[in-house]
């Protein structure tokens, strides 16, 4: 029994000297070894934001610094078309005051006749003559329609600068040609010049017109 006492006891006294003998110990500290550079490393710095134009959906406009506005505004009625309100109501006062110095006869000349008009009555012994008539102003579109004896005969000759007709037996008696505005072309009025040539190529009548639109120029060929 001794013994076991003896051993317990050197056993707890070996214990705590060697935990004395462990505590004096110094820790040791190793120093860090700093690693070379890798110089596949690629350093990330933070990017820039980005600036989204987008709002509430819709990307709005770049706007450039070297903008041009148009100099004149678009407009689907220009006023070389149509012209100023203003300015065609004083183009039409201004012709009026014009048409107010001019006679009578000025103004029918300018505008056209507004009234039927008699270009004579003349006599022949032949036995047909030739109507021909021409536009003897400006070549616009004017329109006539013929009648001889207040029958049709050409219901719409479109007037040109070169003369063009028809050949007309004569009766006995008168024979009434008329002459029938239908417009006043482009420019008005409506403007001709006919010739009437008998059968052995005399001028038997020639004359001009100046008509309204509606308005009939006469001649009567009386047949001796």
């Amino acid at each position: 029994m001794k013994i076991y006492f003896s051993f317990f006891i050197g056993l707890i006294f070996s214990l705590s000297a060697y935990s004395q003998i462990d505590s004096k110990k110094k820790s040791i500290s190793i120093p860090a070894v700093e690693t070379k550079k890798d110089s596949n490393d690629i350093s990330i710095q933070p990017k820039k934001p980005i600036k989204n134009n987008a709002f509430n959906g819709f990307s709005t406009p770049r706007i450039s610094g070297k903008l041009e506005l148009p100099k004149k505004e678009f407009s689907m009625f220009p006023d070389e078309i149509f012209g100023n309100p203003g300015e065609l109501y004083a183009k039409q006062i201004n012709k009026n005051i014009e048409n107010l110095k001019l006679t009578p006869e000025e103004i029918e000349q300018k505008n056209g006749s507004t009234t039927d008009q008699f270009l004579g009555d003349f006599k022949s012994k032949a036995k047909f003559v030739n109507v021909v008539y021409r536009d003897h102003g400006y070549t616009d579109g004017d329109v006539i329609q013929v009648l001889v004896n207040d029958d049709i005969i050409h219901a719409k000759v479109y007037l040109t600068g070169g003369f063009k007709g028809f050949k007309l037996d004569l009766q006995s008696g008168f024979n009434k040609i008329d002459f029938l505005a239908l417009n006043q072309g482009e420019s008005g009025p409506n403007t001709a010049e006919f010739r009437v040539v008998d059968d052995l190529g005399n001028l038997v009548s020639s004359n001009q017109w100046n008509l309204a639109t509606g308005v009939k120029a006469t001649i009567i060929i009386v047949k001796e």
